[in-house]
């Protein structure tokens, strides 16, 4: 029997098919396209994905093929500074095409021994106390342990399970396209440029080879919202909004988005989960979806494979809906904020202006930051230090940095005391003695997904909070 079968080759289930073969989970990926996407669906990392990559040691593989920029403006398109003091070791955003990202994420599941099957379906699922039974449209059956809808916001596997979806229908839609364009491209920016200044949904921004990535809001929302609109359509709104078309022809891709917001009732449902866009959608503003299915797979894999390899304490793979399922809740609200601040009427222009006093002061625009990064979540682990449920930031230690000490998926006792001990979890929880500058507390236990699950000094409290993470004491 197969461990866990991923449903969807996106980047947040080749993320989650990584993590599972992190811990010797034996992972299916069922991709339903026969070949990769050819066009670029998602344009970055924010700080938190850049440091979950450096987690697991992928970063320099990221770095290689992407570019890095200064963290700001991400929140409704608002121009201020990157913040000072912000906390992260990575304080810039990293621009590289999903189509990248994507092919990045399949090397390193295929290389830890994750399978993935191209142009497989799936269009049915049972489970019952011991698997899952899927069907796939060719007729074939698989049975696995558990199954992970990792097949975005129109997710099958979502359906099948009959999970709610509440939220709601998209109100305003936007034309995304890749096309060449004739005019020249000073002209183009310089046209763009004046166009922005009221219209923050449109834009035109070169890939290269004469092509250009464009945006632009269309005239009222399809009644068939599956149905690619027409080069003429675009043709057409580009006239309204700039005056010219640019010259635009021979589309590559061309299709429309909407900004619906919907959120799955429960990210788990027996032996089925959802991640990523199965589980939760939004407007793009902010550039948070990719962002959001890829820290998923983060926060599931370990819990994940800590049920399937025997030694998960009871309500650690539930715990996945009650940090993330809240997750989802903020970036839903503050993706439907911004679009509101997008609004090119007069009472949202207002609000946007006062919002742009605001985040002068230095505190309102690191919030807004750290809220869309990511870096600013904290899971609620119950009272204690100021660190417990926040992820840790990357820091110098004597024998290297905190980040390289992660890339194995453990969890991580950082002591600066030299006086406590891991005995009985040594098989899941590393033990580094380590008085690093940086480290400001006597020790903290971070889980696999860098959260803080313990401050501390005291062994007896120590051994109270191992349990709840990593099981009981082996042997």
């Amino acid at each position: 029997m197969i461990d866990v079968i991923i449903a969807g080759g996106g980047p947040t289930g080749l993320m989650l098919a990584g993590e599972l073969r992190l811990h010797g989970v034996h992972a299916l990926v069922l991709e339903k396209e026969a070949e990769p996407a050819g066009y670029v669906r998602a344009l970055g990392l924010h700080v938190r994905s850049i440091e979950v990559m450096d987690q697991r040691g992928l970063l320099e593989r990221f770095l290689a093929h992407g570019r890095r920029h200064p963290v700001g403006g991400f929140f409704a398109g608002i121009e201020k500074p990157s913040p000072d003091r912000l906390d992260t070791a990575h304080p810039y955003v990293l621009g590289i095409p999903q189509t990248i990202t994507d092919r990045l994420l399949a090397e390193r599941a295929t290389e830890l021994g994750a399978e993935i099957r191209r142009g497989r379906e799936l269009v049915g699922l049972s489970q019952d106390d011991h698997g899952v039974t899927v069907e796939l449209a060719d007729g074939t059956r698989l049975r696995s342990r558990y199954l992970v809808g990792c097949d975005g916001g129109r997710s099958t596997v979502r359906k099948l399970l009959g999970v709610g979806f509440p939220g709601e229908p998209t109100r305003v839609e936007t034309l995304l396209g890749e096309m060449e364009v004739t005019e020249d491209p000073a002209t183009v920016a310089a046209v763009v440029a004046e166009v922005r200044e009221t219209q923050k949904r449109f834009g035109l921004g070169p890939l290269g080879d004469g092509v250009y990535r464009v945006v632009v809001p269309a005239e009222g929302v399809a009644e068939d919202r599956t149905a690619p609109p027409s080069i003429e359509e675009f043709k057409q709104r580009l006239r309204v909004f700039a005056g010219t078309d640019f010259g635009a022809h021979s589309p590559r891709r061309l299709s429309r988005f909407g900004d619906a917001t919907r959120l799955a009732e429960r990210y788990r449902d027996g032996r089925v989960l959802l991640a990523g866009d199965a589980a939760h959608i939004h407007p793009p503003t902010g550039g948070q979806g990719l962002n959001l299915g890829i820290q998923d797979a983060f926060n599931l894999g370990w819990k994940l494979a800590a049920t399937v390899n025997g030694w998960a304490p009871e309500g650690l793979l539930d715990s996945y809906h009650t940090e993330r399922h809240p997750v989802a809740a903020d970036v839903l609200d503050n993706t439907r904020a911004q679009m509101e601040l997008l609004s090119t009427e007069p009472g949202p222009r207002s609000v946007r202006r006062l919002l742009s006093e605001l985040m002068r002061f230095e505190d309102v625009n690191r919030y807004l930051t750290e809220k869309i990064t990511a870096i600013g979540v904290r899971y609620d682990f119950g009272e204690g230090h100021e660190l417990l449920g926040r992820r840790m930031r990357d820091v110098e230690l004597k024998r290297g940095r905190l980040y390289e000490l992660m890339h194995g998926g453990r969890g991580l006792l950082l002591d600066r005391t030299g006086g406590l001990s891991v005995e009985g979890w040594a098989d899941r929880v590393d033990h580094v003695v380590d008085a690093g500058g940086e480290l400001e507390v006597p020790a903290m236990l971070l889980r696999p997904d860098g959260h803080v699950a313990w401050v501390g000094e005291d062994q007896r409290d120590l051994l109270d909070r191992l349990p709840r993470w990593f099981g009981a004491a082996a042997g």
